[in-house]
């Protein structure tokens, strides 16, 4: 199985250090199979119960009858630029960091829920109580993730930032190395995802974007979201 590095022939940019980061996803909806396996990956890495749903697929129907395709588009926190998440949250505990990544600090938030009301892309989960799909059978790796989910609180997809930090620590590359990069790019079966650094242009997602057309979900809101769509190229 080839590496991110040999998948997308990146050399990583010895000049990153100075260049503010500002990370982001394209996803090619030509390749997404629809096969759930980013929402599977999420949940499983990230412990999440029945409850949260931090990545999912939704289905359309394009096309006229009998000429008529499925197609599947990945949807989850956008990490908008301009978030109304942000603006809404009367404690601060929504929060944007300076590479772009939009949290919630689970020790501020006190579960209003006024974010979830104000975002355009339905992208938080409030977790009422804790639920387990599998709660006779639990295991140490399940028991671990499932404590950091605080009762009361909102959650979203925060691009793995654990993960991301963690490999940054290591000298890795978000959306090159794998240990550094969101578990829904790695686990892709289709390939679909790419990310990287949106201010370097040898970032896989840069590369994308330079190479195709591509388009974000209402634009016109101005919330700038950092998750960008290659639309789907229909076969003749």
């Amino acid at each position: 199985m080839s590496t991110l590095t040999e998948q997308y022939s990146v050399t990583a940019d010895t000049n990153t250090q100075s260049r503010t980061k500002h990370y982001g996803m394209i996803i090619d909806l030509t390749k997404c199979l629809g096969c759930q396996t980013c929402t599977v990956a999420c949940k499983v890495f990230h412990g999440l119960g029945p409850e949260i749903v931090r990545v999912r697929v939704v289905e359309q129907e394009i096309g006229k009858y009998p000429d008529v395709e499925r197609l599947y588009i990945p949807l989850r926190c956008m990490h908008c630029d301009e978030p109304e998440c942000l603006k809404a949250c009367p404690t601060g505990a929504t929060k944007k960091r300076p590479d772009g990544i939009v949290t919630v600090d689970k020790d501020e938030c006190m579960g209003c829920r006024y974010c979830s009301v104000v975002c355009p892309y339905q992208a938080r989960s409030f977790l009422a109580t804790p639920k387990r799909y599998f709660p006779e059978n639990g295991d140490h790796w399940e028991d671990h993730r499932y404590r950091e989910h605080q009762v009361g609180t909102m959650d979203k997809c925060d691009f793995c930032k654990d993960r991301i930090d963690r490999g940054i620590k290591k000298g890795l590359v978000p959306g090159i190395d794998p240990d550094a990069t969101p578990i829904c790019v790695v686990s892709c079966i289709g390939k679909a995802l790419y990310f990287g650094d949106l201010n370097d242009p040898e970032s896989p997602a840069s590369k994308a974007l330079a190479r195709y057309e591509h388009f974000r979900l209402k634009e016109e809101l101005g919330t700038k979201p950092s998750i960008y769509y290659l639309p789907r190229r229909r076969q003749k």
